[in-house]
């Protein structure tokens, strides 16, 4: 039988991009350079991110921070919509407005999510072979962080949605054999100068 032995995933969604999406604004690279420089002292053995540039761009910028970690491009850590409820899953009073809010995406986000979701789950959970633990960062979107999340909680599929994450904000789950999940951090800014945190949330979220 394989020793299995603790992992500390690390999540991230990209720094702040731009009104298209296409790239990091000057906030979002130094969002990233400040996450980077935060992680200095974790004992990262990989950075898994997403396609699209924005992700792109935030690890190689963390990365720059960092000592030799290799980036990893990860189609499961693109943005996607990991699972399309039915509305019976969903709470009566809220359930039309979150359906309301699905539709609106992008078709291509909407059918091809839930089997990326299962890949990602696959992928980036629970305990790993070996005989110490593995620490590796993720970075993606707000979506999939939902999504693992949520997984880590045992959480319904549906509870993906209602938990944002901010533009390079951290998040730390760890998975050892043996015990259930456990969210160490979620949503932590404390790298970021009060104006760049928030970022990625409408107003009235800011807390």
């Amino acid at each position: 039988m394989k020793d299995m032995a603790t992992r500390y995933l690390y999540l991230t969604r990209h720094g702040e991009a731009s009104a298209d999406e296409t790239a990091l604004t000057e906030s979002g690279r130094r969002q990233a350079a400040l996450l980077g420089e935060r992680l200095r002292s974790a004992p990262l053995s990989a950075i898994h991110h997403g396609p699209l540039p924005r992700a792109e761009h935030t690890a190689q910028l963390i990365g720059e921070q960092l000592d030799g970690v290799p980036l990893h491009p990860s189609e499961p850590a693109g943005d996607y919509v990991p699972h399309l409820p039915r509305k019976q899953e969903l709470p009566p009073d809220s359930a039309d407005l979150m359906l309301d809010f699905l539709a609106r995406l992008p078709a291509d986000d909407r059918e091809r999510g839930p089997a990326l979701a299962r890949e990602a789950l696959a992928e980036f959970t629970g305990p790993v072979e070996g005989d110490g633990p593995r620490h590796e960062l993720v970075v993606t979107h707000n979506f999939l962080i939902g999504w693992l999340v949520r997984a880590a909680h045992d959480a319904p599929e549906w509870r993906w949605m209602g938990l944002n994450h901010g533009n390079a904000a951290l998040t730390v789950v760890r998975y050892t054999p043996g015990r259930p999940s456990s969210v160490l951090l979620y949503n932590d800014m404390r790298h970021l100068p009060a104006e760049l945190r928030w970022t990625g949330f409408p107003p009235e979220l800011h807390i």
